[in-house]
């Protein structure tokens, strides 16, 4: 055997574990550049998915000053709606085109103008409202002011629907400077009084100047939505439709008769159970349920959804698409005795007479009657996204937005469309530019605003749309 000095055992050891020790401290340093480099990489991806937090540079075109313009005007009241028509009528009169305004009451006055076509029918319809909300209080720039905030243009009407208005505009002038007839009749109609029920607007035009709408089949306004994930557009919405409205006054002898009825009616408001599924709410679900997280399973196959009796688990506003539904306000004292107000919120092929006649049913077991119906705008269809016109939407939108494009059911909103497609037209709504959640927030509330890039990206979308309808026959 041989025999080992124990101090050079001694120094052996200490070595190895020197070494060892070294090659830890390696290993860690190794690990910790490891991780400062992914951590720099997934900092850099957040800042780049949150550049639409850092304003954009911003170019002032043409367009973006007339829609400065035209937001400076306060049409929240009647003397602004008209000078509005008048501004709008000198765009297209600077452009060569002639339009006519059409006053359908004191300071109530549509701008009309028309191409004619080619050919018989197929027209198209570009449609929009003048009238503003008024803008109230509270905000952090003068709401007629349209002035630029960052790469932000703040202004009432911006959102609602001046905006789309430009984009309209300017797609119906290029088509008129073209020099060529389009395919079909092209129209710009911009009415007033839609933010309050279009009876000086849209039904007036329709009752007594029935010659706007000859050879019209197609129409394009607002209503549509652009769903955003950070700075990524999830789902480009190509609005088809939604559920129809009644309200009804009702009547009973004291105000604890009333609030009876309304406890009575509360069932009905926010039901779990559904009442019918129209094929197009099925389609529309199983088109958005890949965007939504939470409950795509659910949207995914609706009638599974119903059959399993999981229906319950969707949130109301998912349910409200299949149901027939109640809003019932306070009751008040008139002159003429106590009264209520309720709103029937009705899937779109509902017969108003037959949920007036379902309402008297339920509310006289508690003492109420229906004393008359304040408003009722009649069964309204769905308009089809089968149609070449919805495909050329989606195609732009798909292309400009690198995003599905789709068909979206408004939830409880409405525009005025709802009058058109009652006459045989398809009408689809649109926000052709991206609008973010917050911004969406912004409408009919203080601090309305667009951003001006966004708009610009709205005005090349739909002149490539109205240039492409335009010269197909």
């Amino acid at each position: 055997m041989t025999s080992i000095d124990p101090k050079l055992a001694r120094k052996r050891r200490r070595h190895r574990n020197e070494r060892i020790v070294a090659a830890i401290l390696v290993l860690l340093a190794g690990g910790a550049a490891g991780w400062g480099i992914w951590w720099n990489r997934a900092e850099q991806r957040d800042l780049r998915r949150d550049l639409r937090y850092i304003p954009k540079g911003v170019t002032i075109t043409p367009e973006v000053e007339q829609l400065r313009a035209f937001v400076r005007i306060d049409s929240s009241k009647p003397e602004g709606i008209a000078a509005g028509a008048r501004w709008l009528a000198e765009q297209l009169a600077q452009n060569g085109i002639r339009a006519e305004l059409i006053e359908s009451g004191p300071n109530m006055i549509s701008v009309y103008a028309r191409i004619p076509g080619r050919r018989p029918g197929g027209g198209l319809l570009l449609f929009n409202h003048i009238d503003v909300v008024p803008p109230g209080e509270g905000w952090k720039a003068p709401p007629f002011a349209a002035v630029i905030v960052g790469d932000q243009l703040w202004g009432r009407g911006t959102l609602d629907m001046k905006a789309l208005t430009i984009c309209q505009l300017v797609a119906f002038v290029d088509v008129a400077r073209s020099g060529r007839k389009p395919e079909h009749d092209l129209v710009f109609l911009a009415t007033p009084d839609e933010e309050t029920g279009s009876r000086h607007g849209m039904q007036w035009l329709l009752e007594h100047r029935p010659d706007v709408f000859v050879n019209i089949e197609y129409g394009i306004t607002e209503g549509g939505t652009t769903e955003m994930m950070t700075d990524r557009m999830t789902h480009f919405g190509i609005e088809i439709g939604g559920k129809q409205v009644v309200q009804v006054a009702l009547t009973g002898p004291s105000e604890a008769v009333l609030k009876k009825t309304r406890i009575g009616l509360e069932p009905f408001m926010f039901t779990r159970q559904p009442q019918r599924l129209l094929p197009a709410v099925r389609r529309y679900f199983k088109e958005i349920a890949p965007t939504r997280t939470s409950f795509r399973p659910l949207l995914a196959d609706i009638d599974a959804t119903i059959r399993d009796g999981q229906f319950w688990r969707l949130p109301v506003t998912y349910r409200d698409f299949l149901q027939n539904t109640v809003y019932a306000g306070a009751p008040m004292r008139t002159d003429r005795g106590w009264q209520m107000i309720i709103t029937l919120i009705n899937l779109p092929d509902e017969t108003p007479e037959n949920r007036v006649a379902w309402l008297e049913k339920t509310i006289t077991p508690f003492g109420a009657h229906v004393r008359e119906v304040v408003m009722s705008e009649g069964t309204t269809p769905l308009s089809s996204e089968q149609t070449p016109l919805f495909a050329w939407i989606a195609e732009e939108a798909e292309n400009r937005y690198q995003v599905d494009a789709g068909m979206l059911l408004q939830y409880r909103s409405t525009s005025d469309c709802r009058f058109l497609r009652r006459r045989d037209i398809t009408c689809y709504g649109l926000s052709p530019y991206p609008v973010n959640f917050y911004q969406s927030l912004t409408i009919h509330r203080k601090d309305e605003n667009i951003s001006v890039w966004a708009f610009q990206e709205g005005v090349e979308l739909l002149r490539a749309v109205v240039e492409r309808w335009a010269r197909t026959a």
